[in-house]
């Protein structure tokens, strides 16, 4: 790890929080962390809110375009039909997936668990 990344908590600063790698302090004398044996270890955990996002698509547009959308209007997104939508947890992609209609509401059912990239 190198030396920016090592840093006391009171010395975060928003850039830092902002990045995408997390900023874990590791105390010395504790080799490795507290791995859960059984899921009743993981309990405490399963009330944790956490944000579920699915993207159908993006687009770019410039603000005078947004300005001139109506009701009505149709925005292009950059999949195709049938194309893998991408399903994040918050804000880390985990998975992708296929859209689904389910009692007239739509639904995501995941074809794909990503594995996450070792930065």
């Amino acid at each position: 790890m190198d030396d920016e990344k090592k840093m006391e908590l009171d010395e975060l600063s928003e850039s830092t929080i902002l990045d995408d790698e997390p900023v874990l302090k590791k105390e010395s004398n504790v080799d490795d962390f507290d791995i859960p044996s059984s899921t009743s270890d993981l309990e405490a955990v399963y009330d944790i809110p956490v944000r579920v996002s699915a993207i159908l698509g993006k687009t770019q547009m410039k603000v005078s375009q947004l300005m001139k959308l109506n009701k009505g209007a149709i925005i292009e997104l950059d999949k195709k039909v049938g194309e893998a939508i991408d399903i994040y947890v918050n804000n880390n992609l985990v998975a992708r997936g296929e859209v689904v209609v389910v009692d007239d509401k739509l639904g995501i059912t995941m074809t794909e668990i990503v594995k996450s990239v070792a930065k």
